[in-house]
């Protein structure tokens, strides 16, 4: 028995934020149904193909049953008030008002309804001046300041690699409360509306700037926070051969290792003084050995220093291959098979046992 066993989810949802989160109660038991317009969702065609979709389709709908409805019907909510009269929880990702528009708002629903816990996913949320503007995830990064804190230098600005205000701004916020709610619903009896709003959940990844600027009255300019590239210690480094070398040496005594190890002068050490010049040092010499020079020096000496993966390197470290990270699979009908999303989820309560 899985945690959410008998648990009835509608999913509404297309791209990435909601399938993430539908997914997640998939793995742990629930019972998810896809509700797609006829032809399909978008995410179905995006490359490469994985069978009559696409693998990012395939990896982020495991587990889920499918079926295709025209929500602009005037008869589509007849078809699925059965449906919606046996759901638990519904997951939509519309623009604010859209599935008021269709007939499926939340105060429609929850007259069919009352126990239904209806979860909407946006960029800007239900209301507020912002709530109608679209956007994608580097734009609610962008907006909320947390891109201003390293948003790269004039001559190569960053694009943030992690899709964090689509996955920990929406997927996760939206399971995280969904399950809050469950848990009230035992309580009260009672469903309810979940506004979560991709762009709200950014300010939680800047609370250290945040608190920061609120107690000495200055915020932190781009790039000069001690985690945002303020500090030689905390920061990428290129090697000799075109890679790179992420040390994370913040604490004294990992600092102090890994100086010994580049024999960094002792005047540059206090980094705090003259971080650009002791940047700059730290970045000439290793800047002089390859990736695996340092890989084999500082590796060791256990000091917060690693050499930055590949992904093909990652899938093959024997340590997230011990703890199966990669075990899961989805698989299509000619036969072929990929490894699953991996999913924050505890082995022990996913659809297979991790």
């Amino acid at each position: 028995m899985q945690p959410l066993s008998g648990l009835s989810v509608l999913d509404f949802s297309t791209l990435l934020p909601g399938p993430m989160a539908t997914l997640m109660l998939a793995e742990a038991g629930a019972d998810v149904l896809k509700i797609e317009r006829p032809g399909g969702e978008d995410m179905r065609r995006f490359p490469p193909r994985f069978g009559e979709a696409s693998a990012a389709y395939a990896v982020l709908n495991r587990g889920k049953r499918v079926i295709f409805e025209d929500l602009k019907d005037p008869g589509a909510l007849e078809r699925l008030r059965p449906r919606i009269e046996a759901a638990d929880v519904l997951v939509e990702q519309f623009r604010p008002g859209v599935m008021e528009r269709l007939g499926f708002g939340y105060e429609a629903l929850s007259r069919i309804n009352p126990r239904l816990i209806y979860c909407s996913i946006t960029g800007y949320g239900q209301d507020g001046p912002r709530a109608a503007e679209a956007g994608h995830d580097l734009n609610y990064q962008a907006v909320t300041g947390l891109l201003g804190l390293a948003p790269g230098r004039a001559e190569a600005p960053a694009v943030p690699a992690a899709l964090a205000a689509d996955i920990a701004g929406g997927s996760m916020p939206a399971v995280i409360n969904i399950l809050l709610a469950l848990r009230q619903r035992d309580l009260t009896g009672a469903g309810c509306r979940l506004d979560i709003a991709m762009a709200d959940a950014m300010f939680t990844f800047g609370w250290l700037a945040l608190a920061q600027g609120h107690a000495s009255g200055r915020f932190p300019a781009p790039n000069e926070g001690m985690l945002h590239g303020g500090l030689p210690r905390y920061g990428v480094y290129a090697t000799a051969d075109g890679r790179f070398l992420a040390v994370g040496a913040l604490e004294e005594k990992f600092w102090t290792t890994f100086c010994d190890a580049l024999e960094l002068p002792q005047a540059l050490r206090r980094d705090h003084v003259d971080p650009d010049a002791t940047r700059a040092a730290v970045a000439a010499i290793i800047r002089s050995e390859p990736a695996a020079t340092w890989a084999r020096r500082l590796g060791p000496l256990d000091c917060c220093c690693t050499v930055v993966a590949s992904l093909e390197e990652a899938l093959a470290d024997p340590h997230f291959r011990a703890r199966g990270l990669f075990d899961a699979q989805v698989s299509e009908p000619g036969g072929r098979s990929i490894p699953a999303a991996v999913l924050p989820i505890a082995p022990a309560f996913r659809q297979d046992g991790g």
